[in-house]
């Protein structure tokens, strides 16, 4: 005798991932603006022929948004969640890798999504 096949139903997913910086800690994810992944590190820095020279016109640690401008005179306004808006103060030189979207303050490289 076979038991009669019970359908489980899946359980609805009530909450959404979030990423730790969102509450103070340290970076979880990946995603653009956030950690920086060693690969994309390395691609970055594989080329250098990509890198931007910029100066960073502002700067908000409090929200995480960098606005830079090339020397070519464009503004481009950059986010990320791990510090680099702390790390650069206006009219500090960094370069931008736009392929990668990897922020280069110092010898510190942030992950930044394009905003």
């Amino acid at each position: 005798m076979s038991s009669p096949y019970s359908r489980i139903p899946a359980l609805e997913v009530r909450e959404r991932a979030a990423c730790m910086c969102d509450h103070g800690d340290t970076c979880s994810s990946f995603a653009p603006g956030h950690a920086l992944h060693l690969i994309q590190a390395r691609l970055a820095s594989a080329t250098p022929s990509d890198w931007a020279d910029a100066i960073v016109a502002e700067a908000d640690a409090r929200s995480g948004f960098v606005v830079v401008r090339t020397l070519a005179g464009e503004e481009i306004a950059l986010w990320n969640g791990t510090g680099a808006a702390a790390a650069a103060t206006p009219g500090t030189p960094v370069a931008l890798h736009e392929r990668y979207h990897v922020l280069a303050i110092g010898a510190a490289r942030f992950n930044v999504l394009r905003g």
